[in-house]
């Protein structure tokens, strides 16, 4: 249990300098502690929120738009950059055989795309799932099929499903489609399609059409933090990895740091805010913790991350802020346009800078490549799906992303669960933001529970764990959250089982 009643000037250590990081030292400015932020990435801040430079152009990891229905986080955010924020149009669609099909689906568009033979090939596998539906509904697949056909599932969401998560849709939960989807089927889309809703009616969900959005990029956010930390006397110390954490009599000691020429350094404090990932937190721990809490940690399953920049000449590629990328034929998942998020990401004219996004896990094939080869796929697949000829391609960067998105899958809040009771017995140590707590957290999510430590550290005593991770899909506005919109794979004994195998 934490000690919080206490006002004496503290060491204090924070891990990681994204979002939760700089959020809880922001909050200490001015208490009369002692701060130091730790920050594994060499150059920049900003955690997977960062935006990268390179000759000039700057560019996200994934696109992060600045939304949220907690008010103290929008304050936060406009106090920092008060006069840079963009008010952006949003686009997004589907590219499936290089057409384009509105997110979310609109029957008539996309049954006009796919032709007139491929729409009946589609009508009568929808007709054959209603008439024998697949019971009961284990799989996303199955749940997906019973709703909108066996062919339209294979063409819109078993390819793009696989690709982020790298689980067979056949074995992820149904659930996980109850909620995503939120009880559409094609029944329905068409209907509402043909017979306008009338006055009064049932409200259909509506796309968030405008968002808000930093002129540089949410890095500028993040920047302006770090400057501002700077100057009110935090040390921000880059380059640091953590590779041990000492502990003793139920207290964190001190945390050790290698940092970029194998230097050792030791970092000693009364209280420690760690974000960085949850596994790492509990494998660095000396002496090993106990109860199983080890090879929890050591189960714990991740997603990670590689952004292709291509820099490509032409202005006005496509209008979108990005594009899914459904053909099975590519390994992209995603396009940003950068362009389209805002124009200063981009210092010259006549080009775009065009983020390519790739899903993977470490140790595979994709993960493996060098970066010489990787970018030779992105100028094939980007000619391939048709978005810019490889010829057009100027310049190139690779950025590679650990531990991108935490994975929920059937254990982990088994797993968690057991790593947050052997952790709340340290008197002195806080977990927040997304990979600090295993947790699909959003950008506001994440800095609430660094406001919430940093506030703990000054003797409240607020329990980080419960910060809503509202699971509202940002696409849409719902009146109330469905819960955490992760895929989690079904039970062994309810996967499929190949041909010739016997359960």
């Amino acid at each position: 249990m934490r000690n919080y009643q206490t006002s004496e000037s503290k060491r204090i250590v924070i891990v990681g300098a994204g979002p939760a990081g700089l959020t809880a030292a922001s909050e200490l400015i001015g208490t009369g502690h002692d701060v130091t932020v730790l920050e594994r990435e060499k150059e920049y801040v900003g955690g997977i929120s960062r935006t990268v430079q390179y000759k000039g152009f700057r560019f996200d990891l994934g696109g992060h738009r600045f939304f949220s229905k907690n008010s103290e986080i929008v304050d936060w955010w406009k106090r920092r950059l008060p006069n840079d924020f963009l008010n952006v149009k949003r686009q997004s669609r589907i590219l499936y055989r290089r057409k384009f099909y509105d997110y979310p689906l609109r029957p008539a568009n996309a049954l006009g795309n796919l032709g007139i033979l491929t729409s009946l090939a589609c009508g009568f596998s929808y007709v054959a799932s209603a008439m024998f539906p697949t019971r009961p509904e284990k799989s996303f697949q199955d749940w997906v099929s019973n709703r909108f056909g066996r062919r339209l599932f294979n063409i819109f969401f078993k390819t793009y499903t696989e690709k982020v998560w790298g689980i067979p849709c056949s074995e992820i939960s149904a659930d996980w489609a109850s909620q995503r989807i939120k009880g559409l089927s094609l029944k329905q889309a068409v209907i509402h399609a043909l017979r306008p809703q009338k006055k009064g009616g049932k409200v259909i969900k509506t796309l968030i059409d405008e968002f808000q959005y930093p002129r540089l990029g949410p890095g500028m956010m993040w920047e302006k933090t770090r400057d501002d930390l700077i100057a009110a006397g935090v040390a921000i110390e880059m380059g640091r990895k953590v590779t041990e954490i000492c502990h003793s009599n139920n207290e964190i000691e001190a945390v050790k740091t290698t940092d970029l020429n194998g230097k050792v350094e030791e970092w000693r404090a009364d209280e420690f805010i760690l974000s960085m990932p949850l596994q790492e937190t509990v494998l660095n721990m000396k002496p090993q913790l106990r109860n199983g809490a080890r090879a929890a940690a050591a189960s714990l399953q991740y997603r990670d991350f590689i952004t292709v920049a291509l820099i490509v000449k032409g202005e006005n590629l496509f209008s979108d802020n990005w594009i899914y990328v459904h053909d099975p034929k590519v390994l992209v998942g995603r396009v940003q346009n950068f362009n389209n998020w805002s124009p200063a990401m981009v210092p010259m004219p006549g080009v775009t800078c065009l983020g390519l996004e790739y899903f993977c896990s470490q140790g595979d094939q994709l993960w493996g490549m060098t970066d010489t080869e990787i970018i030779d796929l992105a100028k094939r697949e980007a000619s391939e799906i048709g978005l810019a000829s490889h010829c057009a391609v100027l310049d190139a960067c690779v950025v590679r992303t650990e531990k991108a998105y935490p994975v929920y899958d059937s254990e982990y809040k088994e797993r968690v669960e057991k790593i947050r009771s052997a952790l709340e017995g340290f008197r002195n140590l806080q977990v927040v933001g997304r990979n600090g707590m295993h947790k699909y957290n959003n950008q506001d999510h994440s800095m609430m529970t660094g406001l919430l430590a940093a506030r703990n550290v000054k003797g409240a005593n607020w329990d980080t764990w419960r910060v809503n991770t509202d699971a509202e899909y940002q696409e849409e506005q719902v009146e109330k959250p469905a819960g955490r919109l992760i895929p989690t794979p079904l039970p062994i004994e309810d996967r499929p089982v190949p041909a010739g195998i016997g359960k």
